[in-house]
């Protein structure tokens, strides 16, 4: 059986952000594998399990799982049919051709996308990769909570841990790690863009909602509806999960300091991660009591992006307006 297909990602202190926040603070940096973010990790775990005999396998995806996909794909010698909302830019449908997969492009949002994906499941026989709402996903996805605590040390807990939600997956992904190396105890800070906030108007709703629209610029946040798992480890009185919001402008000022600090790119997506310590959510949330002072560390999980160049740097500058 081919794989693991995801790499052991570096494990960095930030001085930046650990001087901002006056503790330390560690990226992980999953904008380090090799389809550029951490999707790799658990759709390259469900294909290992589901698509060895394969004829093929479809994704929907706005980006990052269909990177991840087609990279799996590509390595196993597989065929692969990536199906890309509109607002997909044409930096991804080119990186993914580049990758070998036939691309389609249907509807404006990753939820028409993802019908047409499970239309062709039915019709042609393909195996169908959901993006973030499948229990290996999560189980591959919790690799990275593992490598954190073999790294650290499990005696040596993070204070938090700070990850950006789309559809959840992540989210499920680390819940299901720190549990997994008794970290269950470790506040968990999701962050999600307004306009793509599915996660956030779920935990306020105290059920699940779907969102009309997304109106944020974070299209790989763009998931209209949160997957079930993820809203049940929200309303679970065993881990922590404090769900905060960001502004575009916000997520975009990320990007560009961490570009700045850092010297890597990332998408708006994981600028939103980013955020919590660029705009202050990690100190509001400690002068609130809902975060301990001192924190001990806090980990950041830098989850990537593939939908992201100069480019589309400057086209984010221009589209999203500038505080005044």
């Amino acid at each position: 059986m081919p794989g693991p297909f995801h790499i052991n990602t570096p494990l960095v202190e930030s001085v930046g952000m650990s001087r901002r926040l006056g503790t330390t603070v560690y990226l992980k940096m999953e904008s380090s594998q090799p389809s550029g973010s951490f999707k790799i990790r658990g759709i390259g775990h469900l294909c290992q399990q589901m698509a060895m005999q394969s004829k093929g396998i479809v994704c929907s995806s706005g980006g990052n799982a269909g990177m991840a996909a087609a990279h799996v794909a590509r390595t196993m010698g597989l065929p692969a049919t990536i199906v890309v909302p509109s607002s997909s830019p044409p930096l991804v449908v080119q990186k993914l051709q580049d990758q070998g997969a036939t691309v389609k492009i249907t509807g404006e949002v990753w939820d028409e996308a993802n019908t047409e994906a499970l239309r062709l499941t039915e019709t042609e026989g393909l195996t169908y990769v959901p993006p973030f709402d499948h229990p290996l996903l999560w189980e591959g996805h919790s690799s990275v909570i593992t490598e954190i605590a073999a790294s650290m040390g499990r005696k040596q807990k993070p204070g938090a841990v700070v990850v950006s939600v789309g559809g959840g997956g992540l989210l499920c992904g680390v819940a299901q790690g720190l549990r997994g190396v008794g970290w269950e105890d470790v506040p968990i800070v999701t962050m999600e863009t307004v306009g793509a906030d599915c996660f956030n108007a779920a935990v306020k709703a105290g059920t699940i909602v779907t969102l009309e629209a997304i109106t944020s610029e974070a299209k790989c946040l763009g998931a209209k509806t949160v997957c079930r798992k993820a809203f049940q480890y929200s309303q679970s009185t065993e881990q922590a999960i404090i769900s905060e919001l960001v502004t575009d402008q916000q997520a975009l000022h990320a990007v560009e300091t961490f570009l700045d600090e850092e010297r890597v790119l990332v998408e708006l997506a994981c600028g939103a991660a980013l955020a919590a310590v660029y705009s202050g959510v990690i100190q509001r949330l400690q002068d609130e009591g809902r975060l301990p002072r001192p924190l001990g560390y806090l980990v950041v999980i830098v989850c990537g992006g593939s939908s992201i160049n100069r480019e589309q740097l400057a086209n984010l500058q221009k589209k999203i307006p500038r505080p005044t």
